[in-house]
């Protein structure tokens, strides 16, 4: 199983390189389609549950992510794709997709109830919303460089915290919801996320790549990762013993679905958004 989940890991990792290497619309494009696959994995995973999600909703709120993929691109002299990303244009947007949803538990009623569409709008939020986070920080000035925190922080996290527990966990932390997890993996992953940004923004520094945040920001991100990064993982696995999955998908042997590789990265990229718009 080890072996299997390493193995699997280099492959990712590989991916991971030649994609945010190949340039922001090539990442841009990319999370679009893991966006689509989570979609769908997650979709199959309410259905488990016997719900029924308006499938064409969650879908179609995707395309968000490939449009911010082409944001710097420019049109012609009206530019609308610019027009279409304005805060104006997407809360219509947001108004539209309510308005569509509660319409298939008036005219749909034998079909949808309100909890399907309840569940339906909870997936747009959690996989397209935070998904598109990825793109914003790569669309970013030296983007290129920051949005490599993401996948540093919650990389790190997962496997000193995989580590931590399988060598040094006693004490178990939430056994309702994920039975393996432990006090001293979480620790474990927290510390390890830390130190692997600490060095990373010590790279950037030193190269002169990013020399602009002083290293304080890199301890600090670290932590708030390290943490809020287990808390991604820790929700899913609620999602999933909830409906009654062990793993989304199978899309990474080892690891499971798209959804299960990405649950510590949506809840990352936004923490690393925010953080560079707001304290840095």
């Amino acid at each position: 199983m080890l072996k299997t989940r390493v193995a699997s890991a280099a492959v990712a990792i590989f991916l991971l390189i030649a994609v945010v290497f190949s340039g922001k619309t090539v990442i841009g494009i990319s999370v679009f389609f893991v966006s689509i696959i989570a979609m769908y994995e997650y979709f199959k995973a309410l259905e488990n549950a016997s719900y029924r999600p308006v499938k064409p909703v969650g879908y179609f709120s995707c395309l968000y992510i490939l449009l911010l993929s082409l944001e710097h691109f420019s049109f012609g002299s009206l530019n609308w794709i610019k027009n279409v990303l304005s805060s104006e244009f997407l809360s219509l947007a947001v108004f539209i997709m309510l308005v569509a949803s509660l319409s298939c538990i008036v005219f749909l009623h034998r079909k949808y109830n309100i909890v399907d569409v309840a569940v339906t709008v909870f997936g747009v939020f959690y996989i397209t919303f935070l998904f598109s986070f990825i793109v914003l920080i790569r669309n970013m000035e030296n983007g290129f460089f920051l949005v490599w925190l993401i996948f540093i922080g919650a990389f790190s996290t997962d496997t000193f915290a995989y580590f931590s527990g399988l060598l040094f966990g006693k004490h178990k932390l939430m056994p309702e919801i994920s039975p393996k997890k432990t006090v001293e993996g979480a620790i474990g992953g927290m510390l390890g996320c830390t130190v692997a940004t600490t060095l990373y923004g010590v790279y950037l520094i030193s190269s002169g790549n990013v020399s602009v945040i002083s290293l304080y920001h890199y301890i600090v991100l670290g932590i708030l990762c390290g943490v809020i990064s287990q808390l991604g993982d820790w929700a899913a696995s609620a999602i999933k013993r909830f409906v009654k999955v062990k793993d989304y998908g199978n899309i990474m042997p080892g690891h499971g679905g798209a959804l299960d590789r990405f649950d510590s990265i949506l809840f990352t990229a936004p923490v690393i958004y925010y953080y560079i718009n707001f304290i840095m």
